[in-house]
C-alpha cells in the first residue's frame, strides 16, 4: 500500500496513550508522517519537539463532525494526503445491560461506532482520489467475545466489525485495505483510574458481574501484552503482501476467540437439522 519511496502520512485518532500513542511511536520511528489527534493536544507536545514537521498534533474530539472535517481538512494542508486512518479513540465501560442507563448506551455507542463510521467515510473520498490507502479499526477482542458486565462495550465493537467487514468488499476494488485490530488484555490506560465507565451496580447482578468489576478495578498496569508490539504487529500486517481482515493480538484473546468459534460451530451442527427443516415444501 506504499506509493513509490515517499513516508506514508498516518492519522491517528486518541494519539496521546495507550495503542494510539504506541503506533504514532511506531509509524514515526519507520520514518512516517503523522496526524497525532487527541482531546488534549498538548498531551503531544513531545512529539512535535521529536519529530518536527514530521508530526501535526491536532485537537480533535471524534464525537464532533465540525471538529473531525476540521482535522481532515489541516492534514490535507499539511500532508497533501492520508494513507493510514487509524481509528483508535476509545474508552472501557463496565455495567450490567439493566445496570446501563441510556445515555451511557448511546455516549459510547457515539465514541465508539458512529464516530469512526463518520470518520471512515470522510477520509474514503480521499483515499479513493489516491487510488489507495488503509482503514485500521482498534476494536478488541469483545468485538467477538462477551463477558457479563461488558455488553454495551462489546456492542459497539461487534456494531464496528460488523460495518468494517462490510466496507472491506466495497473499497478493495479502489485499493484501499481494512484491518480490524483485536486485542485482548495490554497494558494500556483503559483501566487506569478515571478511565472506565462504571454503571450504577444492582446487588441482583453481584454474582455475575461483580467479578468483572473487580477485574477492572485490580488488573491496570498487570496486563500481560505490550502495546509497542502490538503496534509493530498492526505495522506488518499493513505492509504485508495481503493484509488480514483481523488481526487477533495476545494470547488471552487468540484463546478466547478460538473457543468461540468453537462454541459457534458447535452450536451450529447441533441445531443444523432444525434450521434445515424450516423451507417451504415443494
Amino acid at each position: 500500500m506504499s506509493h513509490g519511496t515517499e513516508a506514508r502520512v498516518w492519522f491517528i485518532t486518541g494519539a496521546s496513550s495507550g495503542f494510539g500513542s504506541a503506533i504514532t511511536d511506531e509509524a514515526l520511528a519507520r520514518g512516517e508522517k503523522v496526524v497525532a489527534s487527541a482531546r488534549r493536544p498538548q498531551a503531544l507536545d513531545h512529539l512535535v519537539g521529536a519529530a518536527g514537521d514530521r508530526v501535526l498534533a491536532q485537537e480533535l474530539d471524534v464525537t464532533e463532525a465540525l471538529q473531525r472535517q476540521s482535522a481532515i481538512d489541516a492534514a490535507l494542508d499539511r500532508f497533501g494526503r492520508i494513507d493510514v486512518l487509524v481509528n483508535n479513540a476509545g474508552r472501557t465501560q463496565v455495567g450490567a445491560v439493566e445496570e446501563t442507563t441510556e445515555e451511557e448506551l448511546r455516549a459510547l455507542f457515539e465514541l465508539h461506532f458512529f464516530a469512526p463510521a463518520a470518520f471512515t467515510a470522510a477520509v474514503l473520498p480521499v483515499m479513493r482520489a489516491q487510488g489507495g490507502g488503509a482503514i485500521v479499526q482498534m476494536s478488541s477482542v469483545g468485538g467477538q467475545v462477551t463477558a457479563p458486565g461488558f455488553g454495551v462495550y462489546c456492542a459497539t465493537k461487534f456494531a464496528l466489525e460488523g460495518l468494517t467487514e462490510t466496507l472491506a468488499e466495497e473499497v478493495a476494488p479502489f485499493g484501499i485495505r481494512c484491518l480490524i485490530v483485536e486485542p485482548g488484555a495490554f497494558r494500556t490506560d483503559l483501566f487506569a483510574s478515571g478511565g472506565p465507565v462504571l454503571s450504577q451496580a444492582m446487588t441482583e447482578y453481584a454474582g455475575t458481574v461483580g467479578p468483572t468489576r473487580k477485574y477492572v478495578a485490580s488488573n491496570d498496569g498487570k496486563q500481560p501484552g505490550d502495546p509497542r508490539k502490538a503496534a509493530a504487529a498492526v505495522a506488518a500486517a499493513l505492509d504485508a503482501d495481503e493484509t488480514p481482515l483481523r488481526l487477533v493480538l495476545g494470547a488471552d484473546a487468540i484463546a478466547n476467540i478460538r473457543g468461540r468459534l468453537e462454541r459457534v460451530g458447535d452450536e451450529l451442527s447441533r441445531w443444523e437439522a432444525a434450521g434445515r427443516d424450516t423451507a417451504i415444501e415443494p
